[in-house]
């Protein structure tokens, strides 16, 4: 006879952590490029690092912990491809975000921002703020709607289920 036990552990907190920290390293990078979009290279490849390093400590695939990394040294060691650098990178993520993450509209978004970096190559610092104002605040708007729905359920962040 087999039986068989599951230990479920939620960690939702671990998940808001890591989207607050996101959103909060994402809205402060894409004010920065509106601020001093002269310094795109330093402050997209310090963005690309940090966010590659935060994926890293919140173990998420090294895959996708391995593409903001790579990308954000490429662009320390080749600013002017910034424009073809940063729409791949863009371009790779909005198809995670597509297929792998269930977030259709802004992958569908990121997509486009891709596109338009590459026919506007002039503009990547005003187009990279927007992808990055855009999407601190939808992970802000989808913080608060897990926040207060968790807080209305009277759940507690560290439950434990034992099957």
């Amino acid at each position: 006879m087999l039986n068989q036990f599951q230990i479920k552990i939620d960690a939702n907190h671990k998940s808001r952590q890591r989207q607050v920290l996101n959103a909060v390293l994402t809205l402060a990078t894409g004010v920065l490029t509106l601020v001093f979009p002269d310094f795109l290279y330093l402050i997209a490849g310090g963005y690309l690092i940090s966010l590659g390093l935060m994926f890293m400590a919140f173990r998420l695939p090294s895959a996708l912990s391995a593409l903001p990394i790579v990308t954000g040294v490429l662009i320390f060691i080749f600013p002017d491809l910034i424009p073809i650098t940063f729409a791949s990178f863009l371009g790779l993520f909005g198809l995670a975000m597509l297929f792998g993450m269930q977030l259709a509209i802004l992958g569908i978004i990121t997509i486009i921002i891709a596109v338009l970096i590459i026919m506007n190559p002039d503009s990547v610092a005003y187009l990279i703020a927007f992808f990055m104002l855009t999407y601190s605040v939808s992970n802000l708007i989808s913080f608060y709607k897990d926040w207060s729905k968790s807080k209305d359920d009277g759940f507690d962040d560290d439950s434990v289920t034992i099957e």
